[in-house]
Parts: C-alpha cells; sequence; structure tokens
C-alpha cells in the first residue's frame, strides 16, 4: 500500500514539474539582441521565471582541421592546443604566456539546483576536474605557436587571475589570493604559494581575478556573488559581489560593490582607470538583463542584488532597499543579456590593424538560459578619444563561428590578451586550444 502511495505521489509531482516547465519554460527573446547593447540599451519588463529558460549549447570540440572565424582582414591560428580546460591568460615581461588550466570546485550538496547546475555544467563542457595549474607556453622562434610548454605551477585551487607586482606573481585561487617570487625566465615554480588574502569560496562564482593597479603599489581582486539574486541570504554574500582593493601587506578595502560576477578587469590605457565586464542576473527572461562594461571608481555601486543597469528595481529580492536606488550607478556599456562577458584587453594590448585600433576587446563565453543564444564570440567595443565607448557604437564581432551548423559548441572563448607582437590570444576552455588572432 505505501508503495503504491509513493509511487501516485512521485507521478503527481512529475506532472506538477511538467505542468510548470510547460507555463515557464523557455521564455524566448521579443527584442533583437543589438537593441540591449550599447550606451542606452532597450531595458523592456521583466519577465520573471520559476524555472529558468535552459539553452545551453552542448560542447563538442572542434573536428579536425576547423577553427573559428575572424573577421575580415584578420586570420587565425592555433597557438597552443591539447590543454585541460585553459580558461585565463597572463603574459609575463619577457613574451611567456602563462595559462590557468582551471575549473569550478565540485558543486557539492543536495538539492534541485545543484544537480540542475551539474549537468549544465557537464553539457557545456566544464563537468571535468579542475586541473589545478598554471602551464607556461614560450614561443621563442617567433612563429605564432608555442614550442615549449612547462608546468609552471601545481596544486593550486581553482586558480584563475595572475599578476605580477614587484617581483611577486600573485594568483587567484577561489578560496585566496596567494604569491610565490617569480625571475624573469623561469619555467617552473616550485616555492610554496604564501597567503595573501583569504576569499570566500566557490558559491555559484568561483573565478577571482587579480590585475595589479595604475598606482603600482595595490591590487584589484574581484569576487562574484554566490548566488543569483542574494536568494540564500545577505549573509552569504559578505564580501562578495566586489572588487576589492588588496595591498601586498595583506590589508585590503572594498573598492566597489554591486557587481554580480566581476571577472575580466583592465586598466583603460587613456585614462588608467579600472574597468570591468560584469555577467548579470539571471531568470528575468532572455531579454534582461544585460551583461556590460564599465569603468569602475572607488565606492561605486552598481546595485546588485536590488537593482540593475543603473536603478531598475528587481521584483524578487527581499527585504528591499528603496535608499540605494538614486545611487546605483548605471554601467558604460551594455553588452547584451546573457553574453557571459568574461574576457577583456584593451587595443593597446592587441594591435589589429585601424579598424581595431581604439576601444576593448571582451571574450563572450556564451548563454545557458536564453533563446536564442547570445555570446559565444569575441566582440571590440569601439572607444573615443575621451576614454569611453563611441556613442551609439555596437560591439563589432572579431572571432566568432564557436558554434557548428546544429548550434553545438566547438569551442567557447574566455580570456583574451596580446602576445609579445600584438597579435590577439583566446583561451578555449572548451577547444583546449588557445587561439591567435594576427592582421593579413
Amino acid at each position: 500500500m505505501l508503495k503504491h502511495v509513493l509511487r501516485v505521489l512521485a507521478i503527481v509531482v512529475v506532472i506538477a514539474i511538467g505542468v510548470v516547465v510547460y507555463l515557464a519554460w523557455p521564455d524566448k527573446a521579443e527584442v533583437p539582441l543589438a537593441q540591449v547593447t550599447g550606451a542606452r540599451p532597450e531595458i523592456t519588463a521583466p519577465r520573471v521565471q520559476t524555472i529558468p529558460t535552459v539553452k545551453v549549447a552542448k560542447a563538442v570540440g572542434w573536428p579536425a582541421g576547423a577553427k573559428p572565424t575572424p573577421a575580415a582582414g584578420l586570420q587565425v591560428a592555433a597557438f597552443a592546443e591539447g590543454l585541460d580546460h585553459p580558461r585565463w591568460l597572463y603574459r609575463l615581461p619577457n613574451g611567456d604566456v602563462l595559462v590557468a588550466e582551471t575549473n569550478s570546485p565540485p558543486r557539492e550538496g543536495p538539492g534541485l539546483v545543484t544537480s540542475v547546475m551539474n549537468f549544465l555544467m557537464g553539457r557545456a563542457g566544464a563537468g571535468v576536474p579542475s586541473a589545478n595549474r598554471i602551464t607556461l607556453l614560450r614561443d621563442a622562434n617567433g612563429d605564432g605557436v608555442a614550442e615549449t610548454r612547462s608546468v609552471f605551477m601545481s596544486g593550486l585551487n581553482s586558480p584563475f587571475g595572475m599578476a605580477l607586482l614587484d617581483g611577486q606573481l600573485y594568483v587567484a585561487n577561489t578560496d585566496a589570493l596567494v604569491r610565490v617570487p617569480y625571475t624573469e625566465g623561469q619555467t617552473r615554480i616550485t616555492a610554496r604559494p604564501e597567503t595573501v588574502v583569504k576569499l570566500n569560496p566557490a558559491g555559484n562564482h568561483w573565478a577571482r581575478n587579480v590585475i595589479a593597479a595604475a598606482d603600482g603599489k595595490t591590487l584589484f581582486v574581484s569576487v562574484g556573488s554566490a548566488s543569483n539574486i542574494a536568494e540564500k541570504g545577505m549573509a552569504a554574500e559578505k564580501y562578495r559581489a566586489n572588487i576589492l582593493q588588496v595591498w601586498p601587506d595583506g590589508n585590503w578595502r572594498v573598492f566597489a560593490a554591486g557587481l554580480r560576477n566581476p571577472n575580466g578587469m583592465a586598466l583603460n590605457p587613456v585614462t588608467r582607470n579600472l574597468w570591468t565586464v560584469v555577467n548579470e542576473r539571471d531568470m528575468l527572461g532572455s531579454d534582461l538583463a544585460p551583461d556590460y562594461l564599465t569603468q569602475v571608481e572607488f565606492g561605486d555601486h552598481f546595485g546588485w542584488p536590488w537593482y540593475y543597469w543603473g536603478g531598475y528595481p528587481d521584483p524578487r529580492v527581499e527585504p528591499k532597499n528603496p535608499s540605494l536606488q538614486e545611487y546605483s550607478k548605471r554601467p558604460d556599456y551594455a553588452l547584451g543579456p546573457h553574453v557571459a562577458a568574461l574576457g577583456l584587453t584593451f587595443a593597446d594590448d592587441v594591435k589589429l590593424g585601424s579598424r581595431f585600433a581604439t576601444g576593448a576587446f571582451i571574450g563572450e563565453h556564451g548563454s545557458w538560459n536564453r533563446t536564442p543564444v547570445s555570446g559565444y564570440k569575441v566582440v571590440f567595443i569601439p572607444f573615443a578619444a575621451n576614454g569611453y565607448p563611441v556613442p551609439n557604437a555596437k560591439p563589432v564581432d572579431v572571432l566568432t563561428g564557436f558554434l557548428d551548423k546544429d548550434g553545438e559548441a566547438m569551442g567557447r572563448p574566455v580570456g583574451v590578451i596580446g602576445d609579445r607582437t600584438g597579435a590577439m590570444l583566446v583561451a578555449d576552455d572548451v577547444g583546449n586550444k588557445i587561439w591567435r588572432v594576427t592582421g593579413r
């Protein structure tokens, strides 16, 4: 009898879930993506979802001989292949390139959310264990292919960002900013990393970035939120959704807040101010909220979780915070909803000709919850002479073709930097390659 009751209850639950899914999923975009980009994006009414749209491109890898499609006048080739989930890149002063081969720590614990996230990560090619290492690539003969590869650091904890400051190499693990002494030309670090600052680990956003500040004395460290809209409570978000400013002696402060997941960071070559790209919130529909590129100044608050795009309230967030609305800073440039903007570098680092001479290059990892999908490419944002995006300018495709004709992901771009010649290097964590883009 009990087995029969449990069987009936299970059927009822399955039917109920099916009804909810039918009513709430998937949400389809109602506005062209281009209208949700630029300095003045179209911000439509939110379509709150109980169950998110799930539309992630299945990771299939690159067929033999296949590669991404560069913009007209550019060409692309593999700089390195056979890596293990390469996410982030850093160029050392002698031209060597460091690659963080890394992934999220295991997502553990009971519950539907954990199960769904593990499924999505696996489908998107991110379900592999983290290699937890940094690999050094060297192109000594200058032919555009790294002929030397060595394990530079190992035994790390989901490492991501890397930065040199005063002879020390700083590495942003998921749970701490650490450092080791560095001598130019080294191909392997054996020193035990020293902890500079402990960071709140993992959560929804595990990747921590680090760059040296313009003052040459401090570092900026990005720490994403633990959740979508603080549904686990604000106590779980303490010192998250922030960019921290860290001193080498271990002192630190919150530099800016309300940034759901700031990832790529770079210094604007004109103003020397900090800029970042940010992944915005989910489950407001396929048209909201736009990921963005923005300048970040000390004391800024960009509204998360209460507000998006400079003051639009998220009706789901409790308790409310009405006093913050007028102080929520509006970002400088919308990149479109759910593009998963991760990589960022400016054109002083990448030299691809006059069309791309002034502006920012952004690696868009690609959406998992939008119909149709967005991102899955590298774009260029033109900047004016004043150091801000050109008014009314739209993103320009630089490297596309990461999806095949069936919409499956042969690759997904993440970190973007320039090599010592000015060519653009792009980390592809699904294709397990580093692509090199040059002018013809």
